[in-house]
């Protein structure tokens, strides 16, 4: 029987078999931010261990930070301690940290792929959940818990048990109104937010070779929404291209050789997954969801259903009333407070050229607050450097300084209480961008429509 594209770089990284337990794994790439490393740095010291491989690690600063005046010192107490740990931490133990105002400084998900950092074939790892992001280029990629974090920075290697694998294939051709977002909220809302539970997932068909690599981050970050460990896509041409020349990705004859090996990179023919799941790419619509969890979602012009997969209908109700909805009631029309246009999700230079022209020849709504918050310093500078931020502002829109911002509420820009937020951010639990805060997922066509007329839209402009 054949090898997944799973499997071959699994097996390529085991450093030791424990027989019926997990296996030790080495990790090519370990990412880190100012959240979950502190007290895996205090671990260490009270340990009397070092950084094993520093030069595996890098950080960057993203969760706690402002996006506005990023010059100044950090306002709240808590989240300026957190960052200035990350500096001390990073400098005693020789890691590479992009601090804020570096050029290379932004949300961790963004900064990995844009610097060239992470690679095809790798095991990248990071105390963050949406670490699944990096599969896109054909990685076993998944988030670790703190006592994780130790582990990697003292010895480079993880135990771990081999997960199931599933295998996620849509074909056909998208309409042009359809963005990568609308397609990872589609397969979600079909499969609830346990379908792929264990499981790491591979991307497959027409669909995903056809995207770019933008768009293959934003599918394979939202992976774990569905209950996967991970996500990932093929290394191809497009992924080659988008590495070559970046700062930390290998150069000349070194990149040949690279591209030689991350060419065989694929699954054969007759490998076998535990699961199987086909869509049809003409069935899918631009996205919102209506509810508490991704997996409660339908087409910007669809009703709200009587019931979510995998969702009881007890908590499907708790999830109705907490956003004020009702089934059966057209999502398109509902009134917008708040959007928000960033995160590791939807936070990158394509998503603010979509955005930008959706929303060409008109202006912002008066009546809404958006917050568009570029996924790190590179996107910040792209967009200026197109021209996209003098568009934007003179269409009645500003463009904040790069960070998680909305999409979780551990800095300053949370949605206030009982306020709709459509969000091209990952989750819209109970409270994630601020208590008692309702979110509303999109991708940043929909986000561009209720921006401009503060609801949300029936339908949104073709790329």
């Amino acid at each position: 029987m054949g090898k997944t594209l799973f499997d071959k770089i699994w097996d390529a990284h085991i450093v030791k078999h424990i027989p019926d337990g997990p296996d030790v794994l080495y990790i090519d790439r370990h990412l880190i931010h100012e959240v979950t490393s502190p007290q895996a740095f205090s671990a260490l010291r009270r340990k009397g261990l070092g950084v094993f491989r520093p030069d595996r690690t890098f950080a960057t600063c993203d969760h706690n930070v402002p996006t506005l005046d990023q010059d100044k010192p950090i306002a709240d107490e808590a989240s300026r301690k957190a960052v200035e740990q990350l500096a001390a931490n990073t400098a005693a133990n020789g890691i590479t940290y992009f601090p804020l105002g570096d050029p290379g400084n932004g949300i961790v998900h963004v900064v990995g792929p844009e610097q060239g950092i992470v690679l095809c074939g790798q095991t990248v790892v990071c105390g963050d959940s949406h670490t699944a992001t990096h599969g896109a280029f054909g990685n076993i990629a998944f988030g670790i818990g703190t006592s994780e974090v130790e582990m990697v920075l003292a010895t480079q290697c993880l135990l771990q048990s081999k997960p199931r694998q599933a295998r996620i294939t849509v074909d056909g051709t998208l309409a042009a109104d359809v963005t990568p977002k609308d397609v990872i909220l589609h397969v979600i809302s079909r499969l609830g937010t346990d379908g792929c539970t264990g499981c790491f997932v591979e991307y497959a068909g027409e669909v995903f070779r056809n995207m770019s690599m933008e768009g293959r981050m934003t599918v394979c970050n939202m992976s774990i929404e569905m209950g996967a460990k991970g996500g990932m896509v093929a290394p191809d041409r497009t992924t080659f291209e988008y590495i070559r020349g970046r700062r930390f990705a290998p150069e000349g004859e070194k990149f040949q050789e690279c591209m030689a090996l991350w060419s065989s990179l694929k699954t054969d023919a007759d490998a076998v997954f535990d699961k199987e799941y086909h869509f049809d790419a003409s069935e899918i619509r631009p996205m919102v969801t209506y509810g508490t969890n991704p997996g409660m979602g339908v087409p910007v012009d669809g009703v709200i259903p009587d019931s979510a997969v995998g969702c009881d209908a007890s908590t499907f109700s708790k999830a109705l009333a907490y956003m004020g909805f009702h089934k059966g009631e057209p999502m398109a029309g509902k009134k917008v407070d708040y959007v928000f246009v960033g995160s590791c999700t939807n936070g990158r230079i394509e998503d603010f050229r979509a955005f930008a022209r959706a929303v060409a020849g008109r202006r912002k709504a008066d009546d809404v607050v958006v917050w568009l918050v570029p996924g790190s310093r590179e996107v910040a500078s792209r967009i200026e450097s197109e021209g996209i931020g003098d568009a934007l502002r003179a269409a009645g829109f500003q463009i904040r300084q790069p960070g998680c911002s909305a999409c979780l509420a551990m800095n300053a820009d949370k949605i206030p209480e009982g306020k709709y937020a459509v969000s091209t951010s990952n989750r819209n639990f109970e409270g994630r961008q601020g208590y008692g805060a309702r979110t509303i997922l999109a991708g940043p066509l929909v986000a561009a429509e209720a921006a401009v007329t503060g609801r949300i839209p029936s339908s949104v402009p073709a790329l």
